[in-house]
This record gives structure tokens, sequence and C-alpha cells, in this order.
């Protein structure tokens, strides 16, 4: 299932706007603060299709029932990217598990790139919801390849792939190599084009540089 949030009015068009925003980039405070917002949205988004159960809670004036979410989920997220919105959704699942992979694109001098996996911190995501978050949903590839070294550590009952914004591609390609029935791809934004280096179009740019400053 693909979800795109972005199809229906609200405030997460607006944080989307501004995260595109040639004339708004340049604050990366903002944008940092943008991408943790959007994280907080996809979070109460999530929230509503995840198990609750009831329980008791002591009032000064005596016991009310509240459905809880049960068991709280994995947040993981690609670094370094991903980390604002990872934080974004660690401010609503107030008690998560965190993981965190490190891939990166390696380019060869012909443009051609690999995925390269450095490094996998996680706990077990057996039997729980797994929330995997990267901005970006480009090509698929890095994605796919976290969320397969993430299903060494146990199998979820579900798994939320997030993204801001995604290419067709790149949705196309997760859809196709995941398991339909257990992944659901969520997102803000679907763009239609990659360019030859595989960046969205229209897209926004560099996530990573944009809030984190330009890496070598």
């Amino acid at each position: 299932m693909v979800i795109n949030l972005g199809e229906n009015s609200s405030l997460l068009n607006q944080f989307i706007a501004e995260l595109r925003d040639v004339n708004i980039q340049g604050d990366s405070l903002r944008f940092r603060r943008n991408l943790e917002r959007i994280g907080e949205i996809f979070a109460y988004e999530i929230s509503k299709t995840m198990p609750f159960s009831t329980k008791e809670i002591q009032t000064p004036l005596g016991i009310a029932k509240a459905n809880l979410p049960t068991p709280p989920p994995v947040i993981a997220s690609i670094l370094r990217a991903g980390l604002p919105l990872h934080n974004g959704l660690l401010n609503y699942f107030d008690g998560a598990e965190n993981a965190f992979i490190s891939a990166a694109r390696v380019y060869n001098p012909d443009g051609t790139f690999r995925i390269q996996f450095d490094n996998l911190s996680s706990p077990s995501i057996d039997k729980k919801h797994l929330i995997l978050v990267d901005p970006m949903l480009a090509t698929g590839s890095s994605m796919v390849l976290a969320l397969n070294a993430l299903l060494e550590r146990g199998t979820p009952e579900h798994v939320h792939i997030v993204s801001v914004i995604a290419s067709e591609d790149g949705v196309r390609y997760t859809r196709e190599n995941t398991d339909p029935k257990m992944v659901t791809i969520w997102t803000g934004a679907i763009d239609p084009e990659l360019t030859p280096k595989k960046y969205i179009v229209p897209g926004l740019g560099d996530a990573g540089d944009l809030a984190y400053g330009k890496k070598l």
C-alpha cells in the first residue's frame, strides 16, 4: 500500500513547500525543524493503523479507560538525512526503540553509483511495528538494502516506510522488492523524474546537506 498524505490539503503541504523553496533552504535550522514537524504528522497518521489495548488510568477522582498503542514501535533511520525526521516520530512515540543504519551513495567517475552499507545498530524488531525513515525515496535501492539488513534482526508485525518526497521509480522499485502484505509506504509527495545522478525532480536537492551542511 502507498499512502500519499500530500494528496490531501493540510499543513503538511506548507512544510514540504518550505523544504523545496530555494529562498528558505539556506536556513538549515528551519529545514531541520520542518523535517521534524513532518515526522510528527507521519507519527500521528501511522499511529491510527497500529494495535491498541485498553488500560485503566488512575485519576485524582476515579478510573479512566484509555486506548494506548501496544507495543511501542521501532523507529529506524538512514544516516544522516533521516535524523530530523526520526526525531519527529520519536517526539510522538515516546516509548519507541531506535535503530540507525549507515548507508550512502558512492559515485563512480562515470556518474553511476553503488550503495555502500557500513553499519547497523538495532534492537530486535521481531513482532513489532518497524518505522523506517529517509526523507528522500529516489531509486529505492538504499531503502530496500536497509530494510533487508533490519529483517535479519527479526520478523516485524508490519513495516512502515516513511519518505517526505518519493519518486515514481523509487516507489515502484520499493514495491517490487518488498513484501506487499508487510510493507506500507508513506510519503508526502511523489515526483515524476530522476536526474542522471538519480536525484528527484523537482525534489529539493540533497536533504543531508541542507540539514547539516555540505560533506566532502
